[in-house]
């Protein structure tokens, strides 16, 4: 491939992820936007509820990262058959590991909430009542997120957006008739907004699953003849998908320790917080959407041994989620009052934002290369790589710099947001040296 052709495949694939990413992000942005209308205590709440069912499901679907890589490597090569059964069993992989989910989840769910003493009866609460909930739909959404990917790995990312677009709308409208109790509903405040959030996943599952049933698919859930047995699937996505489980464990553990230490702040900077994250939460999904382009392009490239136009590929993402992130970080800094405002009225909640935003808008361009390139290394199948960098970066320099700063210095929730940008800067440094020096190309999957 061109350069050119490179940059309109990339282009290609991460136009519609972008805009899934965006979508996904709109709603969380607005299910935010009214809890923290809804009351202070809701939307703080959400700096513990959010991160726990994110970090459970990111961790859980590790294995993802194998189907990404078998299922471009196996389009790549021209073989739909080894695409298809591998998206069919990923999807029953996914299943289990949602119902494993499900009950751990229930189970620990007390001894979580007694990590954040600070918070309060009623952000505990409120948190409570949305875990339940969303727990219980976790099999649901390991499922939907498997075939989505699949579907993406096979260079259809256009289906899965248009499929979001309904789910979400589904989101935003049960949304705010179930958490401000909107004609006759009951008022659930934090609770409802995890039956929007359920609701749209099973939409969505539903949707995903017909098309990729119907014989006209890019992939398909149907098991096919001349396909891999499943063991054989079993194992090479097992190879792949260990260390990037791994990766997920350190990532998860260092960022729940650093949600932990953010709730030592008190209720006001964790609501504080919670509206930081949902505002940069924007630019994140973005480089996510570019991360899924650089992912399913390096496995298709290199499934038709053409390791440099994966190279390219990877470099042409990263390079064009640097250049847009930067963008945001500049609309973050001008603009971070009246967007911190759109989450909270509180003055004191605007007040402890501000400087952690300008701070947030600095680390953009870092996190940009940091996410797409430890994609694209995923989508070739080194996930050591990105394990080794995710505990230099993710867990070393995050926790460390955060105490250190937030708590040693009392910078407090300043602090805090300097300790992540330590750690965007170091990732984004390590993965582009590991990301040249090339030895991703040569590796087997």
């Amino acid at each position: 491939m061109t350069p050119r052709e490179t940059i309109r495949e990339v282009a290609r694939l991460a136009g519609p992820a972008i805009a899934q990413s965006l979508l996904h992000t709109f709603v969380f942005l607005v299910d935010r936007a009214m809890l923290g209308r809804y009351g202070s205590d809701a939307l703080a709440s959400m700096q513990i509820s959010g991160p726990v069912v994110w970090s459970l499901f990111s961790v859980l679907s590790a294995f993802a990262v194998g189907t990404v890589a078998l299922v471009g490597r196996a389009v790549g090569k021209g073989d739909l058959a080894e695409a298809s059964e591998t998206l069919r069993v990923s999807l029953l992989v996914a299943l289990g590991l949602g119902a494993v989910a499900t009950l751990l989840g229930l189970a620990t769910l007390e001894p979580l909430l007694g990590f954040f003493p600070a918070a309060g009866a009623s952000v505990q609460s409120e948190a409570r009542a949305y875990l339940t909930v969303s727990y219980g739909f976790m099999p649901v959404l390991m499922a939907a997120f498997t075939c989505a990917m699949g579907m993406s790995a096979a260079g259809d990312t256009k289906t899965p957006f248009l499929i979001a677009v309904g789910g979400n709308a589904v989101n935003v409208a049960l949304n705010y008739v179930l958490i401000f109790g909107a004609w006759g509903a009951p008022r659930l405040g934090a609770q409802g907004a995890a039956y929007g959030s359920a609701a749209a996943m099973c939409v969505e599952l539903v949707l995903l699953l017909a098309v990729c049933s119907s014989a006209r698919a890019s992939v398909s859930v149907r098991r096919q003849k001349g396909a891999p047995a499943m063991r054989v699937i079993l194992v090479r996505m097992s190879r792949v998908s260990v260390a990037s489980l791994l990766e997920r464990v350190v990532q998860h553990v260092g960022f729940l320790s650093f949600v932990a230490m953010i709730g030592w702040l008190g209720a006001m900077a964790m609501a504080a917080n919670q509206a930081l994250v949902s505002i940069e939460s924007i630019s994140f999904m973005t480089a996510e959407g570019f991360g899924i382009a650089a992912a399913a392009v390096v496995a298709q490239r290199l499934g038709a041994k053409e390791p440099e136009a994966a190279a390219l590929a990877g470099m042409l993402s990263s390079g064009m989620a640097v250049a847009l992130l930067g963008v945001f970080g500049v609309v973050f800094f001008v603009g971070g009052a009246l967007l911190l405002s759109a989450f909270s009225d509180d003055p004191t909640i605007v007040a402890l934002g501000l400087p952690c935003l300008y701070i947030g808008a600095f680390a953009q361009p870092f996190m940009g290369a940091a996410v797409v390139l430890s994609a694209a290394l995923r989508g070739a199948g080194d996930t050591r790589s990105a394990l080794v960098v995710m505990v230099v970066g993710g867990l070393c320099v995050r926790l460390g710099m955060t105490y250190l700063l937030g708590f040693v210095y009392e910078l407090g929730l300043v602090g805090v947001w300097w300790g992540s940008t330590c750690d965007w800067i170091v990732r984004a440094v390590l993965l582009s040296l590991v990301f040249a020096r090339g030895r991703w190309k040569t590796r087997e999957v």
